[in-house]
């Protein structure tokens, strides 16, 4: 993690406002992904945007998108959440897709399983209309880099 990050980071955790880290991981931004407080749990949001189609008959949401998406919220969570600033870089991503994701908000939300000093595990759901209805769920595997 570079200096820059590490003061971001810092500096948005001491105002609880994690939109800075969101902008600095240039992905995110390519996705477009935002934070949004539901339930006081941090949910992200995949906004509709016609670029991220895979199937255009459906019109469903590409499953690398969906993936990807879920990836590094599963990344942003464990670096808002953590007491620690530690890198968290994938060891291990498996997903289920349950349902088409189609052209509209994509939410998705994280749980952290367990976290060691080493290695954390997060569980992930997102879904667009209903939270019992998800379209994906994954589990995801974190090193935790102590830099």
């Amino acid at each position: 993690m570079t200096e820059a990050m590490r003061k971001i980071l810092q500096q948005c955790r001491d105002n609880g406002d994690f939109d800075a880290v969101i902008d600095a991981v240039p992905y995110a931004g390519l996705l477009g992904i935002k934070l949004h407080a539901m339930d006081l749990q941090p949910t992200f949001i995949l906004p509709a945007n016609k670029d991220n189609i895979g199937n255009p008959m459906l019109p469903a949401i590409h499953g690398g998108v969906i993936a990807g998406c879920m990836e590094t919220s599963a990344a942003l969570h464990l670096l808002m959440t953590m007491e620690s600033i530690a890198l968290p870089k994938i060891i291990d991503f498996s997903i289920d897709y349950l349902r088409a994701g189609r052209l509209q908000d994509t939410f998705v939300s994280c749980q952290v399983w367990r976290q060691g000093s080493r290695v954390a595990n997060v569980a992930i759901n997102a879904w667009q209309t209903d939270p019992s209805e998800p379209i994906a769920t994954a589990r995801a595997h974190f090193l935790l880099v102590q830099e």
